[in-house]
């Protein structure tokens, strides 16, 4: 059951595949708070700043809790304190400000944090990661998995529990639904190494929490590369209807992205012949170019 929920009023949303629960006070944040329930764990969705995301993760077993890219620390503090649970550490994307900008002021006002990251550049980071670095949120299992572009020392992380249900993987700005991030600091292989070799590979019920809202806009730019697809068709239907509402579009899953996410299409005909290109690496450097300069029509 989906519930929202505005002073007073409730109602149901059957088209969302997902069982969570969101509140629309959202005091001038971009989206609803979405408390998503899984089998192992309760992901919530926090927004901040114009549209990023953070993410509170938490062990239902031990109460147990991490908090992902945590730019706003008051706004992650009050829903720790809501919930009760016990907030141990920080898990760091990369380091931009938008992203790593809140570490210092939240390890100052919730003492004993662990700060994961894999950029020296991250402000109070005490544990820096690499590629298959292992390390847990109470019984969860937190897998990195290093994917240099948009920085770097960009780090996605994969998260488990001991079912083996519904894993999740927090992506930063690396993998965005329906797009990537820009090649800040790589290359089109790089990426293409991310998205397709590492992200690509995952169990397709893998649920993809990214950084940013910016669906609406990737899913313009899928359907200029390939606007016969009636897979991305619908899912814009389903994307604005959301977004009316101020309901995140997150998460994703790694099957929906082969279906709709150009940039991990590389080696979809339609998507090669928009391009016109054929080597996959050859077509994920065009995709970027041609996105970063997309103007979508209204």
């Amino acid at each position: 059951m989906f519930k929202l929920q505005k002073g007073l009023c409730v109602s149901a949303i059957k088209s969302l595949q997902f069982r969570f629960s969101t509140s629309l006070s959202r005091r001038g944040c971009h989206s609803s708070t979405l408390l998503i329930s899984q089998p192992d764990m309760k992901v919530t969705i926090l927004s901040a700043l114009e549209d990023n995301y953070m993410y509170l993760i938490t062990d239902e077993k031990t109460n147990e809790a991490a908090i992902v890219d945590p730019v706003n620390p008051d706004k992650v503090i009050n829903e720790v304190a809501k919930q009760g649970v016990n907030l141990k550490s920080v898990l760091t994307t990369h380091h931009h400000w938008d992203h790593a900008g809140g570490n210092d002021d939240l390890v100052k006002k919730v003492k004993g944090l662990t700060v994961y990251g894999g950029d020296d550049r991250i402000g109070a980071l005490t544990d820096k990661v690499e590629q298959d670095d292992q390390f847990k949120i109470g019984s969860l299992n937190v897998h990195c998995l290093f994917t240099p572009c948009h920085t770097s020392g960009h780090i996605c992380y994969l998260v488990t529990g001991e079912s083996g249900g519904e894993p999740s993987v927090f992506t930063g700005d690396t993998l965005f639904l329906s797009g990537c991030g820009k090649f800040y600091e790589g290359t089109a292989q790089q990426m293409h190494a991310a998205l397709i070799d590492k992200l690509g590979s995952l169990k397709d019920d893998t649920k993809v929490y990214c950084g940013h809202e910016y669906t609406t806009s990737n899913l313009k730019f899928a359907l200029h590369v390939e606007p016969g697809n009636t897979e991305i068709q619908q899912r814009m239907k389903q994307v604005q209807d959301l977004r009316s509402k101020g309901i995140p579009t997150v998460p994703g899953t790694i099957s929906d992205e082969k279906k709709w996410n150009p940039f991990m299409r590389v080696g979809v005909d339609s998507v090669q012949q928009f391009t016109k290109k054929t080597d996959p690496v050859e077509v994920m450097g065009e995709l970027r170019r041609t996105k970063d300069s997309f103007k979508p029509k209204m």
